[in-house]
Order: C-alpha cells, then sequence, then structure tokens
C-alpha cells in the first residue's frame, strides 16, 4: 500500500522537519515578522483607498453618508475634498514604500535562512557517509547516494521555504483577512467563505494521489544519474566496443522514463490548482450579488465597503489558491527528507568504543581466529578462518576468483566487522582498537587505487596531508616513481586527472604504494597489485614493493608466483576456507591445485622462491 499523509511516517518526518526549523527560529521568527508586517500594511493601503473613494462619493453625492470613522469624520470635518485626497494619497505612498522595505528584509532573511538549513544538512549527510561502513555503499547506488546528497536535500529546502516560511505566513494572511473581513461584515464573510470545506478536501485527495509518485519520480532520477556516472566512468569500455548508440538509447530511456513520470505528476498538479482557483473565485460570485445588495439596500459603503472588501477576498483567494502549491511542495519535501533521514538515521556499524584500547609500540601481528563472515546474513563467505602472522613477516594469499581473499583483507583494518570470531592486530581485537589508530598503522594497496583529481604531492600525502615535500619524496622514492614525477611537467605539483587517468596502469599502482608507505604503517596489505600489468610494469611495481615492505608485517593477496619471492609462507583459500598453508616447496609437493598453477605460469617443480628481503635469480 502506498504511504499516505495520514500514515505515523508522514508524521515523523514533518515533526523532525519542523524540529529542524525550529533549530533556526530566530531567523525563522524574524521572516515571519517582516512578512506579518507587510500584510499589515498591505491591507492599511487597502482601507486608505477606500476611505478615498468614500470620501469622494460623499463629496460628489451629499446624499451618500460614508462608513466615516474617526479619520474618515475629521477629514470630512476639518479638510477640503482635495487636500483630503491629497493626504489620503501620501499615506498611501508612504504605506507602499514601507511595505518595500519590510518585503526586501523578509525576501532576505528567508534566502539567508534557507542557504544556513541546506548547508548544514547537506554537510551532514556527507559527514555521515563518511562513517558509514561499506556494507552501507554496498546496498546503495551511487546514483541514490549522489541524489541524496544533492537533490534530495535540496528538496527539503521546499519544505522550509515552501512550508514553514509560505505557510506560517499564509495562516497570518487567512487570520488578518478574516478579522478585517468580519469588521466590514460578518454576514458576508461567512457566505463569502462557504467554499472552504471543499478546497480542504481537494487538498487531501492530491496529496493522497502525489505521494507515491514523487517517490517513483526520485527513483527514476537515482536510476538516470547512475546510468550518466557509469557511462562517464566506462567511457574507455563504450567506445571500445562502439557501444555510444546503445548507451545513449539507454540514457534516453532513463530521461524519457523521468520525464513521464514528472509529466504525469504535473498534469495532477495542473488539475489540482485551477480546481482550487476556481473554487475560490465561486467566492466572488457571491460577493456580487449579496455584497451589491447590501450597497443598493445602503447597508455597506462602496468605496470602503464593498471595494475593500473585494480587494482582500481577491487577496484571499490568491493565497487560499497557494494551498495547492504548498500541498505539492509537502509531498515532493516529505519525499526527500525521507530519502535524506534515512542516510541521517542509518547506524554507524564500524565505530570506535568509548574505552579503547593502544595499539602497541613496534612491529606489530596479525591474527585471525575462528572467523566467520558474510555479507549477507545467509550468505556466508569466510568459514572457521585461522591464520597468524608474526610481527615481520610477509604471507601470499592465493586462491580462485571469489575464494574471500580480499573478503579476508578487509576484515583487517575492520571495512567490515567479522560474524564471529576475532581479528587481532598488536595482540589487540581490532573492535577494542580506535578506529583511526589502527588504519593509520596499516598501509592498504587495493587492486584499483583512486586516485584524486588532485596535484602528485596530493595524492601521495592524502593520508598524511601535513607533511613536507621531503617526506612525500622519500616515499616516493620507495615506491619507486620519485624519477617519473620528476619529468613530469609540473613535478609533484602536476594536477593528474580524475582517477589518474593521464596514468599507466603501474604508474597509478606505485602513486598508491607511495601514499601506503608515507604512513610509516607497521602492516601492509596488498591487493593484488601487480594484476592485469605488463612484465616491465610487473618488476618495476615489484621493485617498489621490494622496498615498501621492508621491516613491516606483509599480507599480500596475489596468484603470481613472481610475487612470492617476499612470502616467509603462502596461505591457499578454498570457497571461503584456509587449506592449506607453507612454503612453495611444500605446497608444490601437497597441493595439486598448486602445482597446476606454477605449471601454467612456465614454473618447474624446481622452482625457487626466495625468502623475504633477498634477491633470486630467477627474479633478476
Amino acid at each position: 500500500m502506498p504511504t499516505t499523509p495520514d500514515d505515523p511516517s508522514n508524521g515523523v518526518l514533518i515533526r523532525r522537519l519542523l524540529a529542524l526549523s525550529w533549530q533556526y527560529r530566530r531567523q525563522c521568527l524574524t521572516a515571519l515578522t517582516l512578512g506579518a508586517g507587510t500584510l499589515l500594511l498591505e491591507l492599511t493601503a487597502l482601507g486608505l483607498v477606500g476611505l478615498g473613494i468614500d470620501m469622494i462619493q460623499y463629496h460628489a453625492d451629499s446624499g451618500i453618508t460614508p462608513i466615516s470613522g474617526w479619520l474618515g469624520a475629521q477629514l470630512i470635518n476639518e479638510w477640503s475634498p482635495m487636500a483630503a485626497v491629497t493626504i489620503i494619497s501620501a499615506a498611501v505612498i508612504g504605506a507602499a514604500t514601507l511595505y518595500a522595505l519590510l518585503w526586501y528584509g523578509a525576501m532576505i532573511s528567508e534566502a539567508r535562512l534557507v542557504q544556513d538549513i541546506i548547508v548544514r544538512l547537506r554537510s551532514e549527510v556527507y559527514d555521515k557517509l563518511q562513517r558509514l561502513s561499506f556494507r552501507f555503499f554496498d546496498s546503495h547506488e551511487s546514483g541514490s547516494i549522489i541524489n541524496r546528497v544533492t537533490a534530495d536535500v535540496q528538496a527539503v529546502r521546499g519544505f522550509v521555504d515552501r512550508v514553514i516560511i509560505e505557510g506560517l505566513g499564509l495562516l497570518l494572511a487567512l487570520l488578518f483577512y478574516l478579522i478585517y473581513m468580519l469588521n466590514i461584515h460578518a454576514a458576508l464573510t461567512l457566505a463569502c467563505l462557504a467554499t472552504t470545506p471543499l478546497i480542504w478536501v481537494g487538498v487531501v485527495t492530491f496529496t493522497r494521489i502525489v505521494r507515491p509518485a514523487y517517490k517513483r519520480s526520485r527513483t527514476l532520477a537515482d536510476d538516470m544519474v547512475l546510468r550518466l556516472s557509469e557511462s562517464v566512468q566506462g567511457i574507455h569500455v563504450v567506445k571500445g566496443f562502439a557501444r555510444q548508440e546503445s548507451e545513449i538509447s539507454k540514457f534516453q530511456q532513463a530521461s524519457l522514463a523521468v520525464r513521464d513520470q514528472q509529466q504525469w505528476i504535473f498534469w495532477r498538479v495542473s488539475t489540482f490548482v485551477p480546481a482550487i482557483t476556481f473554487l475560490t473565485h465561486l467566492n466572488h460570485i457571491v460577493l456580487l450579488g449579496y455584497g451589491g445588495y447590501l450597497v443598493i439596500q445602503d447597508q455597506l459603503p462602496l468605496g470602503s465597503g464593498l471595494i475593500v472588501f473585494a480587494g482582500i477576498l481577491q487577496r484571499l483567494s490568491t493565497r487560499v489558491s497557494d494551498i495547492s502549491n504548498i500541498a505539492n511542495s509537502v509531498q515532493r519535501s516529505l519525499t526527500g527528507a525521507a530519502r535524506v533521514f534515512e542516510v541521517l538515521d542509518t547506524p554507524i556499524e564500524i565505530a570506535s568504543t568509548t574505552q579503547t584500547k593502544p595499539l602497541p609500540n613496534g612491529m606489530l601481528g596479525v591474527r585471525l581466529d575462528n572467523v566467520e563472515f558474510g555479507y549477507k546474513e545467509d550468505q556466508p563467505v569466510l568459514h572457521s578462518v585461522n591464520l597468524e602472522v608474526q610481527p615481520g613477516q610477509c604471507i601470499a594469499l592465493l586462491g580462485a576468483t571469489g575464494s574471500g581473499k580480499s573478503t579476508l583483507l578487509s576484515l583487517i583494518p575492520r571495512f567490515y566487522d567479522v560474524t564471529d570470531g576475532q581479528v587481532y592486530v598488536g595482540g589487540v581485537d581490532v573492535r577494542e582498537l580506535d578506529l583511526d589508530e589502527l588504519r593509520r598503522s596499516i598501509g592498504t594497496v587495493f587492486q584499483e587505487n583512486f586516485l584524486f583529481s588532485n596535484t602528485v604531492a596530493a595524492n601521495i600525502a592524502f593520508g598524511h596531508p601535513e607533511v613536507d615535500r621531503k617526506q612525500i619524496k622519500h616515499a616516493a622514492r620507495i615506491a619507486a616513481i620519485h624519477d617519473f614525477i620528476t619529468q613530469l611537467p609540473d613535478g609533484y605539483d602536476t594536477i593528474i586527472g580524475e582517477n589518474g587517468v593521464d596514468l599507466s596502469g603501474g604508474q597509478r599502482q606505485r602513486l598508491a604504494i607511495a601514499r601506503a608507505v608515507l604512513l610509516n604503517p607497521s602492516i601492509m596489505l596488498l591487493d593484488d597489485p601487480t594484476a592485469g600489468v605488463d612484465p616491465q610494469t610487473e618488476h618495476q611495481i615489484l621493485t617498489a614493493m621490494d622496498q615498501a615492505i621492508a621491516g613491516r608485517t606483509t599480507i599480500v593477496i596475489t596468484n603470481r608466483l613472481s610475487t612470492l619471492r617476499w612470502a616467509d609462507r603462502i596461505a591457499v583459500i578454498d570457497r571461503g576456507r584456509i587449506v592449506q598453508v607453507g612454503s612453495h616447496d611444500q605446497l608444490m609437493a601437497a597441493s595439486n591445485w598448486y602445482r597446476e598453477m606454477a605449471q601454467l605460469q612456465g614454473a618447474q617443480a624446481n622452482a625457487t622462491v626466495t625468502p623475504a628481503g633477498t634477491k633470486g635469480s630467477d627474479y633478476e
């Protein structure tokens, strides 16, 4: 069943949006006070015009007695007709001038209020995204996440702007207009407002219809943004397979789906707004009939009575018609707010405890005890994993694609928490360590490393932005990338393209190694760093790795024997279980899978893998 405005969830959303606005109550009250001032001045100017008409009619036909009041009586008795009209005209101009000033102040206050709220909310959403675990990003597409920070936050603005400010302004206007109209003639007021219940029924019906449509619209917009994002990121693949026309067609279909959904909403809005306007204009028929009768019967003056009443009724009708726009804004805002609050309410699964333990000084070891893990509860990936890496030791993880190697690696810096069992770093359960301290002690080099559109130096120093240029260069030398950087047009200050598009795969990988080395971590995690590169680039990466892991506890994922020269031990993973652990020679003798892999890579049974820190002739 679609959610309707009567559901508790909508009430919760509205209360939260009101609470958000209440934090800016001073600015809200300022904008509303200025708005109330403009209403009073508007009514004052209208009343003065009505009085002026009565004055003109009185002097043109002495048989007509105007509704004078104290001001009218004073103008009639003490001033000539021209002087009275001049005084009234000057008062109207003064009221109009002051109205313009107050209106300007109200618009400025409202704009500042809305922008303050939007900037704060957008920052809170982005901040929360930075703290959420990978599990959140695994279950939400990038298009949806981008829209929550941009379009959905902007939709919340509509609640503050259109609902809080304009809605409360509407209530004030209706109150002022109603009091003024009742003061002129109570029976005429009640007769002219007879259609109000019909307007309320129309608003409730409209909101029930369009709320699900707005939800659908946001989902389609997410799909369109995702389609755009993927086509831009994968432009080389698109062009390489000559699929431009197909991708253009897919994007157009996604764009047309958004258009069709928006048109459906606009059609409903276009039907609703004229219907409300029609109902409000029925009031003018009542005014002409009943109000005209009262004027003819000399029970209502023409100027300060019927004409002023007509002016207020026209303004009232315009304000009531705004209810349709406000109702539309409410539905759009609630849809966006639900998606924004979903991010803000998502629990932070991976966080430091209130009482953390410090990491031991010196070199750190890693131990996994009976580790169980699955991205979904009913789909385990790792089963009873036991593995120990002594401080300063290098261990390689081998296994078929999908066996769980990268998953195991991601548990050490707590990208995910284990389902069962424990992961220890330096003899301390990682869940008892400060999260930032833990991750600063680990240098991670992914198989596909992301580089930012910034300078080379800024990319290397990303994890340690306060370091000096000397330290950056030192890390680059260890990663065997310094000579290449010095040949760039601006050296370390060269701006690299988005995600290092200007660099080769090997260059990007060595920059990532330099970034990890700059942390001076006790532990290095390397996720298949030589996958998909040519032999020369592999040699460059291996040279960089040889220096990077010196004196550090290292876990490296690889299926390349050339990378195994550092490994003190090799662990074979099969379907989420560590099935064998040993040296190269031991595995060659005991593991059919390992032996077949070695043979496929051109290795002979008597091939040797040199221990960490040494140079084997096979790799010179």
